[in-house]
């Protein structure tokens, strides 16, 4: 992947400044460390940062067709790029690279903005027609890759990351609480709005057209599923084995493309060492796996990970994180991020990325995305469970329940959604889910931010946009609901593209493929999940592929401790530095008192029980909400330094973030 930035005058043809815009570019300068280069011209502005993986010396962008009427300032990957090339060929096109990158400029020429139908992988776009003066700034399918815009003083500002934005001297940080309000309700940020007041996130399956001074958000993908009973069955399921195993290989074998060498995640599960088994059987030999220890910090796979390497094959790179190693690592993702990080896990994968990188790797392969296809978590179990009882018993006992679980934890019916508002009438799990982690609100959020929210609700913002939806069978609805909301909002953000980026390695994730995510789509719900047993029709793959240990592993959640890192005896000072009187009525998000009860709650009721487990999750967000107010807003808050764009000199690589302390010192944060 790459790094992008730029600007368009939606005014007139004023002269965006270079130095501005290297500034930009320089923010995210992690994400391309090996090149930099820039394309201005009146009224646009395009920077690039590159990370050389396709065409190591031929590639540079922005980049432009034959006659420079074209442009484009591209971060990601087109697996099918060889394919793609030989087809413009025989149009006629005679390309100067052989990089991807180039491809964009050759099918807008051919397809216009039905270039998107073309373009397979991940990827974020920034492309120019001078002839027109109309600007597109595209999004991939599933939202591996991330684009952010803002419009400020005429000007429509972009870039990979925010840090660009904020970097371009135009955009102030300021919070917007109804971002933060996501944090607690979907532990993270939707699809469009950001934790930045103004900043946007373009949608996957989305571009923006520019032209005129118009600014038109337009869908050209969206997830699709066939009505309920009309999904693909088969008395014999063996073919359906054939082709999702031959579909898993083109994957794998898309993502090993490049001219560097390809690593590959493992956990010790079935996703992981599925990819990390077809990779090495395409390459002919062991590709080199790296894995998580977890020293009393959570569930460990390291027996796991060890003996799934061992049959492969492949050589293993361990990292070890303890609670300390994660609280010490939080600042730094939260910085890597841009917004509050519920998951503790995610600091253990940003130093996994980290070691990546150290040991001279650019590119590593993850099992990311299995789940979503083939119903691997253990919720949509409880969907089956409570589906069969609304069919036996009706919806009073179970809404009974609901209710009477609300009380317990002491939340509100105010600020639950109706079924209309929330998911399009129906009642994925997920939604059971959301309105129980969002009673924390109720406990602990402030006068103050009730009001800055007003009437406005978390649910109303989700990117829904499936008319069908309603004729989905049930399973499905949530795994659509697991794709738009989750998957792009947690997964592939502070769990994904930002931590590694972060240390300038591109994660590819081969069961998002357009090709396996399809198919997937197209197969009947017992396929996915079939009695207690998830990703069933994967698991048949694996009986092919790996021992039946490992195939017929259970599925566990890689997960890290979050209470006790940051609520437990051990808990770095920061922490209640940020939780003080002081630095919460700076803030003004949450209501001291109760924040003060809820933690001297957390020692006196059981840990199995549903409030200290939902306060558990609601109090590690509020710590981390104030970690970032504090590196991001305004500082002031503890004694950790706050942020400040990097400056780098040339192509230097960056490894560490500058940070700005209240006083004259710089310290880095070290990776």
């Amino acid at each position: 992947m790459c790094g992008i930035a730029g600007a368009f005058d939606l005014r007139a043809q004023r002269s965006f400044p270079e130095d501005r815009l290297r500034a930009m570019t320089d923010a995210i300068a992690h994400r391309g460390p090996d090149d930099e280069h820039v394309h201005l011209e009146p009224g646009l502005a395009l920077g690039a940062r590159r990370l050389s993986i396709v065409d190591l010396s031929g590639g540079r962008q922005p980049l432009c067709n034959e006659d420079q009427t074209v442009w484009v300032a591209f971060n990601g990957e087109l697996f099918e790029y060889p394919e793609l090339y030989r087809e413009i060929v025989a149009r006629g096109h005679r390309p100067a690279t052989r990089c991807d990158t180039e491809l964009w400029v050759h099918l807008y020429e051919d397809f216009g903005e039905g270039m998107f139908e073309k373009a397979k992988g991940q990827f974020a776009v920034s492309l120019w027609d001078r002839k027109s003066r109309t600007l597109i700034l595209g999004r991939d399918r599933v939202g591996i890759a991330p684009l952010y815009y803002v419009e400020r003083d005429g000007w429509l500002l972009w870039g990979s990351e925010i840090k660009a934005l904020l970097r371009s001297g135009l955009v102030e940080a300021r919070p917007d609480p109804k971002g933060i309000d996501h944090l607690f309700t979907f532990f993270c940020a939707g699809t469009t709005r950001t934790f930045f007041e103004g900043v946007k996130s373009i949608p996957p399956g989305h571009y923006l057209r520019v032209h005129d001074g118009r600014v038109e958000l337009k869908q050209y993908w969206d997830l699709d599923f066939p009505d309920a009973g009309d999904e693909l069955r088969m008395d014999d399921t063996e073919p359906l084995v054939d082709e999702l195993e031959a579909l898993l290989r083109q994957s794998v074998e898309r993502r090993l493309r490049g001219d560097v060498p390809v690593v590959s995640y493992i956990s010790g599960g079935l996703d992981s060492t599925v990819v990390l088994g077809l990779s090495s059987r395409h390459r002919g030999s062991a590709v080199p796996s790296f894995t998580i220890g977890l020293d009393r910090a959570g569930p460990d796979e390291r027996s796991q990970s060890t003996e799934a390497a061992r049959v492969l094959g492949s050589p293993l790179t361990t990292v070890i994180m303890d609670r300390a190693k994660i609280a010490e690592a939080y600042p730094e993702l939260v910085v890597a991020a841009e917004g509050p990080v519920f998951d503790t896990s995610c600091a253990c994968l940003m130093r996994l990325a980290g070691a990546v990188h150290n040991e001279g790797y650019k590119v590593a392969l993850t099992g990311e995305g299995a789940d979503e296809a083939f119903a691997g978590y253990a919720w949509f179990k409880f969907q089956q469970m409570r589906d069969q009882n609304f069919r036996r018993f009706g919806r009073g006992p179970m809404n009974f329940g609901r209710e009477l679980m609300f009380r317990v934890l002491g939340g509100r019916n105010a600020r639950r959604p109706s079924a209309v508002e929330a998911m399009q009438g129906t009642r994925p799990i997920q939604q059971d889910m959301f309105e129980a982690i969002s009673q924390s609100t109720q406990l602990v959020y402030s006068r103050e931010m009730w009001d800055r929210l007003g009437d406005h609700h978390a649910f109303s913002d989700l990117d829904l946009t499936n008319p069908n939806m309603k004729r989905w069978a049930p399973l499905n609805q949530s795994l659509y609901v697991g794709y738009k909301v989750m998957l792009a909002g947690l997964l592939m953000i502070p769990k994904g593209d930002r931590i590694a980026m972060h240390s300038s390695v591109e994660t590819r994730y081969p069961f998002l493929d357009e090709d396996v995510t399809a198919f997937a789509t197209r197969i009947a719900p017992e396929y996915k999940l079939r009695g207690k047993t998830e990703k069933w029709l994967l698991r048949k793959v694996a009986e092919r592929t790996l021992p039946p240990q490992i195939a017929g592993r259970p599925k566990t959640m890689f997960r890290a401790s979050f209470a006790p890192t940051f609520l437990g005896p051990h808990r770095p000072a920061w922490v209640d530095q940020l939780l003080s009187p002081e630095s919460l009525r700076a803030t003004g998000y949450f209501d001291p008192e109760a924040v003060a009860r809820e933690r001297a709650w957390q020692t006196r009721i059981p840990r199995i029980t549903p409030r200290r487990l939902i306060m558990q999750i609601g109090l590690t967000s509020v710590v981390a909400t104030q970690l970032w107010h504090h590196l991001y807003i305004s500082g002031g808050l503890c004694e950790l330094p706050t942020w400040e764009a990097p400056q780098y000199a040339g192509n230097r690589l960056p490894g560490h973030y500058k940070i700005r302390s209240n006083g004259e010192t710089t310290l880095p944060i070290a990776v």
